[in-house]
């Protein structure tokens, strides 16, 4: 990993367009040749970033970072306080507590805690777009596509949005209802999923591992 302490700008170009004023900031570039700056505040989103596959151009005070889709990130690199190099272990290497793939079992094992007498059919039901995370039955034979995010952000309801999209074409299925389950699910994501007609709910790991009593997190 190559880490930059610099006084830079920024501007990019693509689905949409920005510009980061100059201020000191943390430039990130990772083995996979992601790229990420950074300000003083927050435990991880960046500013400005563009994910691997991407190619970079050092051109010494100025950096361009380019990707297959035609999306651009120029920084403009003023006054460079620190330039180091590490080798970092790419393995992630790191298990969470109440992960996706856990929320995901276990939901799958207990529906009921999603809408009461739902019915779990198959997990990670494919799309040509990707596996959906369960496919489930309401009591009325509807089926209902979920979507399992440890904490539920806007990216998590377009990628269900995109899944519904698909699934809506399949004539056994439709009409497909979508559920967005999370332990925490953002305002903004509960927001823009009631604006596109899915539900949500937070769901209590707590509970569904049998360690507490269970009481209703359903909206």
């Amino acid at each position: 990993m190559r880490l930059l302490v610099t006084r830079c700008s920024a501007t990019y170009d693509g689905r949409l367009s920005s510009t980061l004023s100059e201020a000191v900031r943390l430039v990130m570039v990772k083995a996979d040749g992601c790229v990420a700056i950074h300000a003083d505040v927050g435990a991880y989103k960046p500013l400005n970033w563009m994910n691997a596959p991407n190619s970079l151009t050092d051109e010494g005070d100025r950096w361009v970072v380019t990707n297959p889709k035609g999306e651009r990130l120029v920084i403009e690199l003023h006054e460079v306080l620190e330039d180091v190099s590490y080798e970092l272990d790419t393995d992630r290497g790191l298990t969470l507590d109440g992960v996706e793939s856990e929320l995901q079992a276990l939901l799958a094992e207990h529906p009921a805690h999603l809408e009461v007498g739902l019915t779990c059919v198959q997990r990670e039901f494919r799309t040509d777009l990707g596996p959906v995370d369960l496919l489930c039955r309401d009591p009325d034979g509807g089926a209902v596509a979920v979507e399992v995010k440890r904490i539920g952000e806007i990216d998590g309801v377009e990628q269900l949005t995109r899944y519904l999209e698909r699934l809506q074409r399949d004539p056994l299925l439709a009409p497909v209802r979508g559920l967005f389950a999370a332990t925490t699910v953002r305002p903004q994501a509960r927001v823009l999923a009631e604006s596109r007609g899915i539900g949500w709910v937070e769901v209590d790991l707590g509970v569904l591992r049998g360690e507490e009593e269970p009481h209703p997190r359903l909206f």
